[in-house]
């Protein structure tokens, strides 16, 4: 179905989404009760806001999901970890998703950004040092030494909220956050 998306004042397609709240597959600002793509530099600013996401690549043609804390910096997604971890030797020179968020269950609002790109493990000394004076201490213990880039070659963001009074019983806080996640 096509329509006006009311937060965005564009024409694309409209409908609802599982949660209930009118799905706009369109940028521009955000109406009461409505899931809302954000656009690229919306979603990276957003992104840079939060200290923690979740880096998903594959092991063995398994997915792994590994928290990370990150920053944005140089327009790349920068992680610091271990020599000797999964991610240091799994993800060089590999195609890996990235996804942070900030959702409030009690309110079922939020977003959620899914950056995809490759990621690299810098070994270039100048970057190396570039990348120790970004505001960037790991939350694991133990000396984390090796950084990993992320290009932001895919960015997808998306906004949602419930419409002020719309109680939906089979659709409760944890259902729009889910809903969310799955997109």
């Amino acid at each position: 179905m096509f329509g006006w998306g009311a937060a965005s004042g564009t024409f694309g397609p409209v409908g609802l989404g599982r949660c209930g709240c009118r799905l706009v597959w369109a940028g521009g600002a955000q109406a009461d009760g409505e899931f809302v793509r954000l656009d690229r530099a919306e979603s990276l600013r957003l992104l840079a806001t939060v200290p923690v996401g979740r880096l998903i690549f594959t092991v063995n043609a398994l997915p792994a999901v590994r928290l990370m804390n990150f920053a944005v910096a140089d327009g790349l997604i920068v992680l610091r970890t271990a020599a000797d971890t999964t991610v240091a030797r799994k993800v060089d020179d590999a195609i890996v998703a990235f996804e942070a968020d900030d959702l409030d269950a009690a309110t079922s609002s939020g977003w959620s950004v899914v950056v995809t790109g490759q990621a690299t493990r810098v070994t270039d000394r100048e970057l190396i040092a570039r990348y120790r004076k970004v505001p960037l201490v790991p939350w694991a213990p133990g000396e984390r030494d090796q950084f990993v880039t992320i290009t932001t070659e895919v960015v997808e963001g998306r906004r949602v909220s419930r419409a002020a009074g719309s109680a939906d019983p089979g659709h409760g806080p944890e259902n729009a956050v889910r809903d969310l996640r799955r997109g």
